[in-house]
């Protein structure tokens, strides 16, 4: 491609909406353009990286055993009713409304889709285990879509499904789905970790994310040296213990002037953050509970919605907690609370003189015991486990870091099956349900992420693998005939062999060329000036390392070619 014919419009100062390196730089490297919130377009240079992804993608879902297909992107409501989620998905499930009035939704995921397919047209056990994907824009109306492409509404993605007799065929497909996404990261020059995740809206009961490292992602690992890993959503550990052997104290209302967080109760009224309880109120299915939590700790709403046996968790409204408590948002206490559920977090129960919220505006309540002042119908694991607190496999304290999520696999049981009366016949002919599994991998977000762990202060640095260009020749003066035909030789030969190359032949400075080059980061640059010429030569540069060598005119092609596989 030439550049003066191509559309590459790159900038040189960051977009003021932009908040991590990925995005910064796929708008500035002229990758894509923001349409509306959350929807981009992709431009030549960004769509070949996304179609490179594409690419290793599906070789290595083929060479895992999935079969391509393609399902529409808009799916009829009928569908997502039979399994409950039209409900439960609430906001983020794109609806739309046809012309005679009949609902249809923008696919985020296509279990249903899927499950429907397999219901009508596979019959026996002989016919399992099946594992089907495709490679799909998605929409999802994110309340906050945020970091570009990464938490965008609209993503391209790879979803597969996969339908089986028992839970040994599942595990073994699933097995074989992460070391598929392994190989593909591999590929992709990416560093990153498979963790235990939360199976969240998807369902079923186990699930693995692949995490990307990096020091912006939006999502908290959890990990300890003895290798345990897990998102902050799904982590398990111990909770260091607070609290005293002190004798019950009478209870006692005391005046909290418009003082609702911990940090100014406990401030204003002498004690440590742990000695308050927290009352979050929840619509849990529709109706109100009452959770109870330690002020130094935050609530895990994956682990509340798991203990509760959950479909939908949200924090209530404020008209809904004065509903129910009688007072505004920071004064709900589980004292004399009648007509709700009241649930706590297992650390709560030994407190002994803990303050709570006074259920009446500008008051708390101090000396109150759980067992004595109030009783929670149950106490569960429902905190969100912070680095320093215990392993669970080993004691030793937990560390952190941050992640993008680049793909996640479930295990989905009978889920989708059981509810969509999706059923095989065993070899006894006995009606049975489909046992499922489902992988998702964002493919625009592994560009994201590939550009993430891929960059330095001059622009992008492409691995050779996912970069829209393998070798870029740069033309420094194109008004010498001699450094034009020189270029336009080496350019020429090298599409003849086969490589993909992007050629500067505009007629712009030096400086920007250069700059321009750093900016869109092909792994291997190729300058052509009137210097080396002068010395028989033109320059190579590896984008990665900045490694400069001298390649003789004479064979330049195949000393190029050489280079190229010797490339990150």
């Amino acid at each position: 491609m030439r550049w003066s014919k191509a559309l590459i419009p790159t900038h040189k100062e960051d977009p003021s909406d932009a908040e991590t390196t990925s995005h910064k730089l796929m708008i500035r490297a002229g990758l894509m353009r923001k349409l509306t919130s959350g929807i981009y377009n992709y431009l030549p240079l960004g769509w070949r990286a996304i179609r490179k992804v594409e690419e290793i993608v599906r070789e290595e879902m083929d060479r895992a055993g999935a079969q391509e297909l393609h399902m529409p992107v808009v799916s009829p409501a009928e569908l997502w009713k039979e399994t409950g989620r039209w409900g439960i998905l609430g906001g983020e499930l794109w609806r739309v409304r046809d012309r005679h009035g009949r609902d249809f939704a923008l696919g985020p995921t296509h279990e249903e889709v899927v499950t429907d397919i397999v219901r009508n047209e596979v019959r026996s056990y002989r016919e399992l285990p099946l594992n089907l994907y495709q490679i799909q824009t998605k929409f999802r109306d994110e309340v906050r879509p945020r970091f570009g492409v990464v938490r965008a509404r609209e993503f391209m993605m790879k979803d597969a499904y996969s339908f089986h007799r028992d839970d040994e065929s599942l595990d073994e497909t699933y097995r074989a789905m992460c070391d598929a996404y392994t190989r593909i990261f591999d590929r992709c020059s990416l560093t990153y970790r498979p963790v235990e995740a939360a199976t969240g809206s998807i369902g079923g009961s186990h699930s693995h994310e692949f995490m990307v490292l990096s020091d912006t992602g939006e999502s908290e690992v959890i990990v300890c040296d003895c290798g345990y890993a897990a998102t902050d959503e799904r982590a398990e550990g111990t909770v260091p213990a607070v609290g005293t052997d002190e004798e019950p104290a009478d209870m006692e209302t005391v005046d909290t002037p418009d003082m609702r967080t911990i940090e100014e109760v406990s401030e204003f009224l002498g004690v440590e953050p742990w000695r308050l309880v927290k009352t979050i109120i929840y619509e849990v299915d529709g109706r109100p509970v009452a959770v109870l939590v330690r002020g130094d700790r935050e609530i895990n709403e994956a682990k509340l919605s798991t203990a509760l046996g959950a479909d939908v968790v949200e924090a209530a409204s404020p008209e809904v907690i004065a509903k129910v408590t009688g007072a505004p948002v920071g004064f709900a206490g589980p004292v004399g609370l009648e007509g709700v559920e009241i649930i706590a977090d297992h650390t709560v129960e030994p407190l002994r003189n803990i303050v709570v919220g006074g259920n009446k505006a500008d008051v708390h309540m101090r000396n109150v015991n759980p067992g004595r002042d109030f009783t929670a119908s149950s106490f569960h694991d429902i905190v969100l486990i912070n680095k320093g607190d215990g392993c669970p496999k080993c004691g030793r304290a937990l560390s952190s870091f941050r992640g993008i999520e680049v793909s996640q696999a479930f295990k989905l049981g009978t889920k989708y099956s059981d509810s969509m009366k999706a059923t095989f016949l065993d070899e006894d002919g006995v009606a049975k349900p489909f046992i499922m599994g489902c992988y998702g991998l964002g493919v625009t977000r592994t560009v994201a992420a590939v550009i993430e762990q891929h960059n330095d202060e001059n622009g992008i640095a492409w691995p050779r693998a996912v970069a829209p260009f393998t070798v870029q020749v740069l033309a420094v003066n194109v008004r010498s005939d001699e450094v034009r035909e020189v270029a336009e030789r080496i350019y020429e030969e090298l599409l003849e062999r086969g490589v993909e190359v992007l050629y500067d032949d505009r007629n712009a400075s030096p400086g920007t060329k250069f700059k321009d080059a750093d900016l869109v980061g092909m792994p291997l640059r190729i300058t052509v000036g009137e210097r080396g010429l002068k010395k028989g030569i033109v320059e190579a540069k590896v984008r990665a390392t900045g490694e400069q060598t001298e390649i003789p005119l004479d064979g330049a092609a195949d000393a190029i070619e050489r280079a190229i596989e010797t490339l990150p």
